[in-house]
């Protein structure tokens, strides 16, 4: 075969090779990273609205879900209602305790710890003896609840290491002013099972200020909180701003107590204070390390 023909054969050959080839496939994007929302529990979601909506809870105390938000707080915690559960001073009024109480009392256990007895401090003591006297009168509700103590050296809040979870509201600017945080931080965290839960809520300062170690306004600066807690052994696990109040200034003449519920400064500006609300508040959830 001469060479121009056998070159004219290989160019044939080869187009007819390259009309046969099969075309790669295209290289897929790759798909965007999956978000996952964290899901909600509905199970112990529905529990806590039928506690809720009880007839045991007073008319003023369901008022003030609105600016409580019972529902959304305890979910965000990781609250069920068959966890071994330490409620640290609930208040004369126990206002979390008639959601706690009914909520675990089939399948869970509840602790709670009241101011511990002081017979120097009829104050102390008379809210104790209140806080005793409701839970008496409504033994149907509460008659599972163990109460301890906290305070005037009692640590004992509940058996050490037996809680899954243990939750306080409103308190530990009370116990910087009497100079008992550290301690009521450790007894917490004696009372949690390793891993155990601590839920915190209270009044959120002004960022822009130094902390008054006292916390004298009822205040206190979400990054002091956090550093105080974890300095006794926690680990910060996640915040949440469902308490949170935007139009509060902090910068009232009787401090945090100047808004509702308390209104201590009478009808003086009672509207602008009404108005406000109640409190803007960090909501904090560690785990016990």
């Amino acid at each position: 075969m001469q060479p121009r023909a056998r070159s004219a054969l290989l160019s044939m050959v080869a187009a007819l090779l390259a009309g046969c080839a099969t075309p790669a496939p295209p290289v897929p994007a790759p798909e965007p990273p999956k978000t996952h929302a964290p899901t909600r529990d509905e199970a112990t979601a529905a529990a806590i609205e039928r506690v809720l909506a009880s007839d045991h809870r007073s008319a003023e105390h369901r008022a003030r879900d609105a600016e409580r938000h019972p529902l959304e707080t305890l979910l965000f915690f990781g609250m069920t209602p068959a966890m071994t559960v330490v409620e640290v001073w609930p208040g004369t009024g126990a206002w979390y305790t008639e959601v706690l109480a009914p909520l675990l009392a089939e399948h869970g256990k509840l602790y709670v710890a009241p101011p511990a007895p002081s017979p120097s401090d009829p104050f102390i003591t008379s809210t104790r003896k209140s806080f005793e006297d409701k839970l008496a009168a409504q033994a149907a509700i509460y008659g599972k609840v163990e109460v301890t103590a906290f305070g005037a050296g009692s640590v004992a809040i509940a058996p050490a290491g037996s809680a899954d979870m243990v939750v306080t509201f409103r308190n530990l600017h009370t116990w910087m002013s009497l100079g008992a945080a550290p301690e009521a931080i450790a007894a917490m965290h004696q009372a949690l099972k390793p891993g155990g839960i601590l839920g915190v809520v209270d009044h959120r300062g002004d960022a822009a200020r130094p902390q008054d170690p006292r916390a004298t306004n009822g205040y206190v600066n979400e990054e002091f909180a956090i550093g105080l807690i974890e300095a006794a052994g926690f680990e910060l696990v996640a915040r949440s701003e469902v308490n949170a109040n935007p139009k509060d200034t902090k910068d009232y003449p009787q401090g945090v107590w100047s808004l509702p519920p308390d209104y201590r400064l009478g009808k003086r500006d009672r509207a602008t204070y009404e108005a406000i609300g109640e409190s803007d508040r960090f909501t904090l959830k560690f785990r016990k390390r």
